[in-house]
């Protein structure tokens, strides 16, 4: 199993807000990608097959697909890590998470499962997730 990394997305406070970023990077307008201060050691890891989970306002809400890790030069010199994603969304079930600085390791036994399908296309948005999840319902 492929050993994924977890993020709080800052600024984001849906997930409706990550599939508007794959839209704007899909037509040119931004890119699907996240810069990091520090590169993992474990990288080999990571790729091919594991994912970014997402923390918006205090649940791990989402998953992305890593593509690759890179290694570039920010503008002050300084060695940093750009991760590339695949351009999809995984809603999982919700799992409360403190706030944290930079991205932490996720063992594949530890990360939420994916929700069914069906549960993401009934109509349940993420909004309602978070509800149902804060009241102990999902």
């Amino acid at each position: 199993m492929a050993l994924n990394l977890i993020k709080l997305c800052v600024g984001v406070s849906e997930i409706e807000e990550l599939e508007q970023w794959i839209r704007d990077a899909k037509a040119g307008r931004d890119t699907l990608d996240h810069v990091t201060r520090m590169f993992p050691r474990r990288c080999e890891e990571i790729v091919p097959g594991g994912s970014l989970y997402w923390v918006i306002r205090g649940l791990i809400l989402c998953r992305q697909p890593i593509a690759g890790l890179v290694a570039v030069k920010g503008r002050d010199g300084i060695e940093r890590c750009r991760i590339d994603f695949k351009p999809k969304i995984v809603p999982v079930f919700p799992v409360p998470r403190r706030a944290f600085q930079g991205w932490r390791y996720l063992e594949a036994d530890d990360a939420p499962r994916d929700l069914p399908k069906g549960v993401a296309a009934k109509g349940i948005t993420a909004k309602m997730r978070r509800e149902l999840s804060e009241l102990g319902l999902l």
